[in-house]
């Protein structure tokens, strides 16, 4: 069980939701143990995970290298949302993270059993 989620549910670009998100996931790593964090990518959240994005092109400072610091991290518990994937056709290669692929189902389960929810 984890005690935070962060659930990324908007695009990379256009907003800030992506950034500050990862900022706030990055900053509770120094308060929380890894296993004590979860991160969920749902509807329009599954493109920050998105290879080769051309932030240049907007103007905009690239969110999946950032992503990759997960690794570094040591946080695990890392959960796509299948039904999302279908939606905009994307599989688990084109993902610049290992990610569990879960039914949206499955997937809320999981994020019921979290004590507290950041949501970006």
């Amino acid at each position: 069980m984890s005690k935070l989620a962060f659930i990324f549910r908007h695009a990379p670009y256009g907003t800030a939701n992506t950034r500050e998100g990862l900022d706030a996931l990055l900053a509770a790593t120094a308060f929380c143990a890894e296993e004590d964090i979860a991160v969920f990518f749902l509807d329009d959240g599954v493109l920050n995970l998105q290879k080769q994005q051309q932030a240049e092109v907007v103007l905009q400072k690239d969110t999946a290298s950032a992503l990759k610091l997960l690794d570094l991290y040591d946080i695990e518990q890392r959960y796509v949302c299948a039904d999302s994937l279908q939606q905009f056709q994307l599989t688990s290669s084109d993902f610049v993270l290992d990610c569990d692929v879960l039914p949206r189902q499955q997937l809320l389960q999981i994020l019921q059993q979290s004590e507290k929810i950041l949501t970006f």
